[in-house]
């Protein structure tokens, strides 16, 4: 299972970086994507992953009792995920707000990579 999990986890690590790039790129152009030939097949596979990995991570984290790592928060970061991975495709998306998210996923997906490792 932690091999399993340090896998998606790094998964989700690289779509979050995706995030980041599709988001400059379409704030770059002003121009949004194409929905449906796009966006939402991503959408839909950082959903499946995060689903697979937020499965994975809640039975880990009660066999697992760690100090950086809590429940609520990947409930949150799980949430963040889904939300980023459409957001990063509309220019009209605030920078501020994105980038927090953004910036919250990868601190927590870096500390949970770092949880599993230990």
């Amino acid at each position: 299972m932690q091999e399993q999990l340090v896998y998606l986890t790094k998964q989700l690590y690289e779509y979050n970086q995706k995030f980041l790039v599709y988001y400059n790129e379409v704030r770059g152009t002003k121009e949004q994507k194409p929905f449906f030939e796009f966006v939402k097949p991503f959408a839909d596979e950082v959903a499946k992953v995060t689903g697979d990995w937020k499965t994975l991570m809640k039975a880990w984290l009660i066999e697992n009792e760690t100090s950086h790592i809590h429940l609520h928060q990947l409930e949150s970061v799980s949430e963040h995920l889904e939300r980023l991975a459409i957001q990063a495709f509309f220019p009209e998306t605030r920078r501020s707000r994105f980038l927090n998210a953004q910036r919250t996923v990868e601190y927590f997906l870096t500390e949970t990579i770092n949880q599993l490792k230990k």
